[in-house]
């Protein structure tokens, strides 16, 4: 059976996907499936390039915050789909061609409004020079079938607000936390701080995510994949912008696992982790033995774990 409505309707409906998947496993290849299929990556493309123009500023507005950006992001998403939805960069017939084996039924197509392009058209565009993307034109085209269950997965680990921040690391911040022995309220909160609730992990050069939740670097000692991002330390209590290697990984879990080993094998953590039994002497511990240089780091942890929005969502997480 096709699916009769689009993918999502709003930036803020999160069943679409979930949505799709279950059609596309009953269904196999169905033609409107795939079309919608198509549709959902190329607003995905769409999106990536807002984000990465809104990367390209130059600096941070004077009234801009977490909520501000949050709900900029949505703005974003919804302009992507209202775009996708009529047409958008005319990358859609190009995708369908690629995951039904180069057959596209014009007669089946939805109207995508006033303005559409054929793949003609697309060919004689000049190249999109796009350095932070997900997903580039080639790779989304050259996307078969059977890739969309994974593809899909990774789309639903993007954090749309707190709730699904908590809600999606839950079970991985429960295993390192037992672990380690200290809440895992205590893990997502340092992790909240460190990405904005996950809104801004560390991508790497080529837009991937880099999966690091807790901003751990790269020094010598790590022999893993790495990506380079300006961060702010302080000197002598100063501010001052650096550029500075991150670990990255190939997702969450790893990160969580990283973290882990990062403080247990570590020996300046040592004492930190003998006071997994109370959250704050164990965050003001990592603070101390320098974890980060930012001399309020402690005070913003706590903050977040003394929160109503952390309390009410763990709570809800905890027994889900």
């Amino acid at each position: 059976m096709a699916v009769n409505t689009h993918i999502s309707q709003t930036a803020v409906d999160f069943q679409g996907l979930a949505e799709l998947r279950r059609s596309s496993n009953k269904d196999g290849n169905d033609a409107e499936t795939m079309r919608q299929v198509a549709g959902q990556f190329e607003s995905l493309f769409i999106n990536m390039m807002l984000k990465s123009m809104r990367q390209a500023s130059l600096g941070d507005g004077m009234f801009d915050s977490s909520q501000s950006d949050m709900y900029r992001d949505i703005a974003d998403q919804q302009l992507a789909m209202d775009l996708s939805s009529r047409g958008g960069l005319g990358l859609q017939e190009v995708i369908l061609r690629q995951l039904t084996g180069n057959k596209v039924n014009k007669d089946s197509s939805p109207d995508l409004g006033s303005k559409s392009y054929s793949v003609d058209t697309i060919k004689t565009r000049p190249k999109l020079e796009i350095a932070q993307s997900t997903f580039s034109i080639k790779q989304v085209a050259n996307t078969k079938p059977e890739a969309i269950e994974n593809i899909s997965k990774q789309m639903e680990m993007n954090f749309d607000s707190p709730e699904s921040f908590i809600q999606k690391l839950w079970p991985m911040a429960k295993q390192a936390a037992d672990k380690l022995g200290v809440a895992p309220e205590v893990i997502l909160s340092q992790a909240a701080l460190e990405t904005g609730w996950g809104k801004h992990v560390i991508n790497n050069a080529d837009g991937q995510s880099s999966h690091n939740l807790f901003n751990i670097k790269a020094d010598s000692r790590w022999q893993g994949e790495s990506t380079t991002k300006g961060t702010v330390e302080y000197r002598d209590g100063v501010a001052v912008k650096e550029q500075a290697k991150f670990r990255s990984y190939d997702s969450y879990q790893q990160s969580f696992n990283d973290y882990v080993n990062f403080l247990q094998t570590q020996p300046r953590y040592q004492q930190a982790l003998k006071e997994t039994g109370d959250p704050d002497k164990f965050i003001e511990g990592l603070h101390k033995a320098g974890y980060a240089t930012d001399p309020a780091y402690a005070d913003k942890i706590k903050r977040i774990m003394r929160s109503d929005t952390l309390a009410q969502l763990s709570q809800s997480s905890r027994y889900s």
